[in-house]
C-alpha cells in the first residue's frame, strides 16, 4: 500500500499543476449530478411519493449510491482507463515490474476532480439525514458507513470485470456502462419500485440491493426483525470484489504481449 499512496501522491501533485482547470472540472462535477437530483426533487414534488418512499428517504438512497460512485471513479479510475495501457503496450512494462499488477493499474490513475461529485452527494446525505426520524446508535452509523464502502468495492468490482475483458477484446466494451452508469442510475431508488427480475438481478448477480435497499430498511425501521442480516448485507456486497480480483489474475495469466 505504501507504492500505492506514493502513486496517489504523484498524480495529485501532477494534476494540481493546472489549478485552474483542476477546480473549474471539479465544480463542473458538483453540478453534473445536481441536474439528476433536481429531477429526483421534481418527480416528488409532482407525486408526493412512490411505493410509499418518501423524498427524504430516497434521498438518502441516492446520496449513498452517488458517494460510493465518485469515490470509486476517483480512486479505481486505472481500471476504467485500462484499455489505453494495453493499445499502447504499457501494460507490458507493468509486468516486469517487481510489483502487484493490480495495484500498479489502481494506481496508473486518479480523478481527483470527483471531489466535487463527492461533496454534493455529502450535502444531500446531510440534508436527507436531518429531515429523517432515525433513531441513531453506534450500529446503525456503522451500518451506514458499511453502505458506501461496500457501493465503493462493488463499483470497483465492474471496473476490474471490464478491465479484464481488454485481454481478450483490446478495447474496452461500453457494455460495461450498463452496470456501472445504470447500475448507478437504478441503484439511486429503492430497488423494490422495480420488477421482480430487475431487483433480484441487482441483488443477487451485482448486489447494488446490499448497498442501498436491503440496509435502507434497517436504518429507516422498515424490517421486519432479523436486524443482523440487514447490518451484515453491506458486508456480504462487498465480497463481490473478490470474484472479479480471481478474474483478473486469470485475465493476467492469459495476457499476450504485444512484442513492441
Amino acid at each position: 500500500m505504501k507504492l500505492y499512496f506514493k502513486y496517489l501522491q504523484i498524480l495529485f501533485k501532477s494534476q494540481m499543476q493546472y489549478r485552474t482547470s483542476f477546480w473549474l472540472l471539479t465544480v463542473g462535477q458538483f453540478f453534473i449530478p445536481f441536474a439528476v437530483f433536481a429531477g429526483l426533487y421534481l418527480l416528488f414534488e409532482r407525486f408526493g411519493q412512490i411505493k410509499g418512499w418518501q423524498f427524504f428517504e430516497v434521498a438518502l438512497c441516492f446520496a449513498v449510491i452517488h458517494m460510493s460512485f465518485s469515490l470509486s471513479e476517483c480512486f479505481a479510475r486505472g481500471f476504467d482507463m485500462f484499455s489505453s495501457l494495453v493499445v499502447r503496450g504499457d501494460f507490458d512494462r507493468i509486468l516486469v515490474r517487481p510489483r502487484s499488477t493490480f495495484i500498479q493499474v489502481l494506481g496508473s490513475k486518479f480523478e481527483f476532480t470527483k471531489a466535487g461529485r463527492l461533496l454534493q452527494s455529502a450535502l444531500v446525505l446531510i440534508w436527507a439525514l436531518s429531515n429523517l426520524p432515525i433513531d441513531w446508535t453506534l450500529i446503525k452509523a456503522i451500518t451506514l458507513v458499511l453502505m458506501v464502502t461496500s457501493g465503493v468495492f462493488i463499483f470497483t468490482g465492474i471496473y476490474i470485470l471490464a478491465a479484464t475483458m481488454c485481454f481478450w477484446t483490446v478495447q474496452g466494451l461500453e457494455v460495461a456502462n450498463i452496470f456501472t452508469d445504470g447500475g448507478r442510475e437504478i441503484a439511486q431508488y429503492p430497488l423494490n419500485i422495480y420488477q421482480k427480475w430487475v431487483t433480484r438481478f441487482f441483488t443477487f448477480v451485482i448486489p447494488f440491493g446490499t448497498v442501498n435497499y436491503l440496509p435502507l430498511l434497517y436504518l429507516l425501521g422498515k424490517n421486519n426483525g432479523d436486524d443482523l442480516l440487514y447490518i451484515l448485507t453491506p458486508v456480504l456486497g462487498s465480497i463481490f470484489v473478490l470474484p472479479c480480483l480471481l478474474v483478473w489474475q486469470m485475465g493476467v495469466r492469459h495476457y499476450r504481449s504485444t512484442g513492441s
